[in-house]
């Protein structure tokens, strides 16, 4: 190392014990117990973050580099970064300290469960312009925090918390089904984080009326080919108790005509409540199939046309049928992979035909959470040679 190099590290040392010196003195003011904890910790003199920063660069050098091209790509317009691995305690406000040097932050968000107040341990912190944030990312990512035995973990945001959110679909995106009750975003966000650094966000959807989960979510990454590699990886993973069911989440485009199959039924029409189940084992009995659907809500009945390979299960309330779409659509049910899309109800005023001539005119919807949908496979998609199949994206 010469001495150009020497210097410029000594200086960096210098910024860093100065900055380090301010944030603790902020910190003691809106933390009080807490820095009394850290004084009693280490001498005042003492900066022992320094060290344990040169270490944690030069392990997750590899990490930034990674990061690289998606921090390149981002859009000029993207002014907000995301910040996560936050513990419960760091607050909006002590985010912002750790950003106020640079004199530039127009807003801090911390993401919240609804149900519990508690922090998802993640957040988003808006800079007055895209440089100030592009260069927070570059000096500060991987870096310790203040008062905290951790390093920053900074992305872009997939989002503006100004009111410019970009289309939906911008970040590839995944589905995950089969959740167990207890995943949180903040769980279904470590499990593919600890794997794919290019992870952005996760979110576990849930019920509005009861808060609790659906049994599925969304996770979006900022690379596309982590996002294939989790694909390949990652179905059949365990996250808490249950093994994951991984598909392609696509994104969900207004159009200006609406979708009908061919007896004139809409995607969006609310009176159904009949799931069209394809692709079903000619093995499988009323009985089977209304055992798979029973734990998503009331079922009115269930019928399996025969010779059709299909069948229909029709839900009391229109909400459990979309649970069911989501819940089972690329499951097992007897030996095979069912594909599940919107039926019609027998009583549908266009016509009061049996429920097996629905099937030619089938189609596949799509449902989803934020702008983003799981698609039914459509007859004969291909396999992508995984186990999975490749979904249509209309």
């Amino acid at each position: 190392m010469d001495g150009g190099d020497l210097e410029q590290q000594r200086m960096q040392h210098q910024q860093w014990v100065a900055m380090q010196q301010y944030q603790q003195q902020w910190m003691a003011m809106q933390y009080p117990a807490m820095a009394m904890q850290q004084q009693m910790m280490y001498n005042p003199h003492y900066v022992p973050y320094y060290h344990h920063q040169q270490e944690y660069q030069h392990q997750t050098q590899p990490l930034l580099q990674q990061q690289g091209n998606q921090i390149q790509s981002s859009g000029e317009d993207n002014r907000t970064i995301w910040i996560g691995d936050l513990q419960q305690w760091m607050d909006e406000s002590y985010v912002q300290s750790c950003f106020s040097q640079t004199g530039e932050v127009v807003s801090v968000k911390i993401i919240r469960n609804k149900q519990t107040g508690q922090s998802e341990r993640y957040g988003f912190v808006e800079f007055n312009s895209h440089l100030a944030a592009e260069n927070v990312l570059q000096s500060y990512n991987g870096t310790m925090m203040p008062s905290a035995e951790q390093p920053f973990r900074l992305n872009w945001a997939t989002f503006s918390t100004a009111d410019r959110r970009p289309e939906a679909g911008s970040d590839p995106s995944i589905f995950v089904g089969d959740l167990a009750t207890d995943v949180t975003d903040a769980l279904l966000h470590d499990t593919f984080a600890s794997r794919y650094p290019s992870v952005k966000s996760a979110k576990v959807v849930v019920d509005p009326n009861t808060g609790r989960s659906k049994g599925y979510g969304f996770v979006r990454f900022g690379d596309e080919n982590e996002k294939s590699n989790a694909m390949n990886e990652m179905n059949g993973v365990y996250c808490s108790s249950r093994p994951m069911r991984i598909g392609v989440a696509t994104p969900k485009k207004p159009s200006p005509l609406q979708q009908y199959n061919s007896q004139g039924q809409s995607e969006n029409d609310s009176s159904t409540t009949t799931v069209f189940v394809g692709g079903l084992d000619s093995a499988v009995t009323d009985e089977e199939l209304r055992d798979s659907f029973i734990p998503y809500g009331e079922i009115v009945s269930v019928k399996i046309p025969a010779g059709k390979g299909c069948g229909f299960v029709q839900f009391v309330n229109r909400s459990n049928a979309e649970d069911a779409i989501q819940g089972l659509n690329g499951a097992i049910i007897g030996k095979q992979k069912v594909r599940l899309s919107w039926g019609r109800n027998p009583g549908n005023k266009h016509s009061r035909m049996d429920h097996s001539s629905q099937w030619n005119g089938a189609y596949y919807g799509r449902q989803g959470y934020n702008g983003y949908g799981y698609s039914g496979v459509a007859y004969g998609a291909p396999s992508n040679g995984n186990g999975t199949h490749q979904q249509p994206i209309s």
